[in-house]
């Protein structure tokens, strides 16, 4: 079975900008794929030139087995992207927009798989409504819906959640939650990483066009992040060297100490006590994605 998406050797630049850098990944089918980085890291370029909306300068896509160049039609046919930006036509309703989109594929009398589609994504009231009445929140979920009117296997999300309420945005990943349980393979970026921790099963990080940690979530979250112990002391006190080392954020008495094995937890508190700490409070944290962002993005 091929890979739902294969990016292989794919460079692209903007004049003196190199945005993508020699770029090589794949996505299998039915993923809940995470690519996550930077402002400025390529991840748009990327799903750009995924997309067709850019050329790379080399290298090749493909999305389900069809190359994005030269087998086009197919290509775009499996595919479906929400874009970053809100980025609509203002003389139509809804519904008329996803009548038009479907026209764009060939797909004529739709009108059942649209009415799922605004039922799936809270948006039956609003079909018969103009594009550019709509909140930030409700043309986000317009956007999605827009890409799925043609059933794509491949669905791309580029920051779908910026901008959304918090009950919208619980809506929007129960839906697309379902989707990729019925099989459609979902590509991610966000800058909410506490989404993709919860959601995507494999997450890759690119920095300066290039992919500079793929691995499971799982296995991301144990190679680069520790747990923390947090403290809040009676009043702050000066600490040892070896026991300052471990601190990862100092905001007064609260503290923050990194551990690897939770054996550690009694030395960091006799260290503490030691200094002549006086804790009254305490938690033990759990590795996050945030951490191990910042970790990578450090490291390379």
């Amino acid at each position: 079975m091929s890979p739902a998406i294969r990016i292989a050797g794919v460079t692209k630049r903007f004049r003196s900008l190199q945005a993508l850098a020699g770029v090589d990944l794949e996505v299998a089918q039915g993923e809940f794929f995470g690519l996550l980085g930077p402002n400025g890291a390529g991840k748009t370029t990327l799903i750009s030139t995924l997309a067709g909306l850019a050329r790379a300068d080399s290298g090749t896509l493909e999305v389900m087995g069809h190359d994005v160049v030269h087998d086009y039609r197919a290509a775009r046919l499996a595919l479906g992207v929400v874009p970053q930006e809100l980025v609509f036509d203002p003389f139509f309703s809804v519904r008329e927009m996803l009548r038009i989109q479907s026209g764009y594929f060939g797909i004529r009398n739709n009108d059942a798989w649209i009415d799922e589609i605004l039922h799936s994504l809270d948006l039956t009231s609003k079909g018969d409504v103009n594009m550019r009445l709509l909140s930030g929140g409700m043309k986000r979920r317009a956007l999605v819906a827009q890409a799925l009117v043609h059933r794509p296997p491949v669905i791309v999300l580029d920051e779908p959640t910026a901008g959304v309420d918090v009950e919208l945005r619980h809506g929007l990943w129960q839906f697309i939650r379902k989707l990729n349980r019925d099989g459609h393979t979902i590509v991610l970026t966000t800058h909410y990483l506490e989404e993709a921790e919860s959601l995507c099963g494999r997450i890759a990080m690119l920095k300066a066009g290039r992919v500079v940690a793929l691995d499971t979530t799982a296995n991301l979250l144990q190679r680069f992040a520790s747990h923390n112990l947090q403290v809040r002391l009676a009043a702050a006190v000066v600490l040892p060297e070896a026991l300052a080392a471990q601190v990862v954020k100092c905001d007064g008495v609260d503290l923050e100490l990194a551990f690897e094995r939770f054996d550690d937890v009694g030395q960091l508190l006799a260290g503490l006590k030691s200094a002549g700490a006086e804790i009254v409070d305490m938690a033990i944290g759990k590795p996050d994605l945030e951490q191990v962002f910042v970790g990578v993005m450090n490291q390379n």
